[in-house]
């Protein structure tokens, strides 16, 4: 069963919260999480100047340890808590592009006769 950390939305509109999840990737966004590890609050409350951010550190760690992958937006959050380093293997330069978005020249190439237009044969 491939585990992803990831956002489920809650709260109303313009109102929202999220919490950070570990969940199986192949059920909805807002399904029942095998884990709750965080709450994400993006809205500045009257008074505060950050955004409030509650996690476990140590459950994190531990998911990620036993080959649960982060989605982008998880990745971000946990680099600039200082969870992972900027660097990480699951930042997504260095993860690389996903398979099936390269496009290789010897397709495009193979439609075409050496006339650059179309060959129809017989």
């Amino acid at each position: 069963m491939p585990v992803r950390l990831r956002m489920a939305m809650h709260g109303r509109r313009h109102n929202r919260i999220f919490h950070l999840v570990a969940i199986n990737q192949r059920t909805r966004r807002d399904a029942k999480p095998m884990e709750l590890l965080g709450i994400y609050d993006p809205a500045l409350k009257l008074g505060d100047t950050h955004k409030t951010v509650k996690w476990s550190v140590d459950r994190i760690k531990y998911w990620l340890g036993v080959g649960a992958l982060p989605s982008k937006s998880v990745v971000k959050l946990l680099e600039c808590g200082g969870v992972l380093p900027p660097d990480s293997k699951y930042h997504p330069k260095v993860m690389g592009p996903k398979i099936g978005t390269e496009t290789t020249k010897d397709s495009a190439s193979s439609s075409t006769s050496s006339s650059g237009t179309p060959s129809a044969t017989p």
